[in-house]
Protein backbone atom coordinates (compact mmCIF):
# COMPACT_ATOMS: atom_id res chain seq x y z
CA UNK A 1 0.00 0.00 0.00
CA UNK A 2 1.26 3.44 -1.03
CA UNK A 3 1.71 5.94 1.43
CA UNK A 4 -0.88 8.99 1.09
CA UNK A 5 -0.74 13.20 2.00
CA UNK A 6 -3.66 14.25 3.38
CA UNK A 7 -4.39 17.76 1.52
CA UNK A 8 -6.02 19.29 4.53
CA UNK A 9 -2.12 19.48 6.04
CA UNK A 10 0.08 19.29 2.58
CA UNK A 11 1.82 22.78 2.03
CA UNK A 12 3.57 21.86 -0.87
CA UNK A 13 6.83 22.86 0.37
CA UNK A 14 8.44 20.03 -1.53
CA UNK A 15 10.59 18.37 1.57
CA UNK A 16 8.81 14.63 0.33
CA UNK A 17 9.51 15.41 -3.25
CA UNK A 18 13.11 16.03 -2.42
CA UNK A 19 13.14 12.63 -0.66
CA UNK A 20 11.60 10.25 -2.86
CA UNK A 21 14.10 7.91 -4.10
CA UNK A 22 11.84 6.79 -7.11
CA UNK A 23 9.92 10.17 -7.85
CA UNK A 24 6.55 9.36 -6.84
CA UNK A 25 5.65 12.19 -5.52
CA UNK A 26 4.02 14.80 -7.89
CA UNK A 27 3.75 18.52 -7.15
CA UNK A 28 0.83 20.93 -7.18
CA UNK A 29 -1.16 22.98 -5.14
CA UNK A 30 -0.92 19.86 -2.77
CA UNK A 31 1.23 17.21 -3.91
CA UNK A 32 0.23 13.68 -4.10
CA UNK A 33 1.82 9.98 -4.47
CA UNK A 34 1.70 8.33 -7.37
CA UNK A 35 0.45 4.68 -5.92
CA UNK A 36 2.16 2.67 -8.48
CA UNK A 37 5.39 4.11 -8.56
CA UNK A 38 5.64 4.25 -4.82
CA UNK A 39 8.17 1.45 -2.81
CA UNK A 40 6.69 2.58 0.67
CA UNK A 41 10.28 3.37 1.73
CA UNK A 42 8.81 5.69 4.26
CA UNK A 43 11.74 8.74 3.11
CA UNK A 44 8.69 11.19 2.70
CA UNK A 45 6.94 10.42 5.56
CA UNK A 46 9.81 11.40 7.82
CA UNK A 47 10.93 14.19 5.89
CA UNK A 48 7.17 15.84 5.75
CA UNK A 49 7.48 19.03 8.44
CA UNK A 50 3.50 18.96 8.53
CA UNK A 51 2.93 15.57 9.22
CA UNK A 52 0.95 15.03 6.08
CA UNK A 53 2.05 11.79 4.70
CA UNK A 54 0.75 8.21 6.20
CA UNK A 55 1.30 4.38 5.36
Amino acid sequence: MAFKIDPELCTACGACKDECPVDAIIAGDVYHIEEDTCIDCGACESACPTDAISG
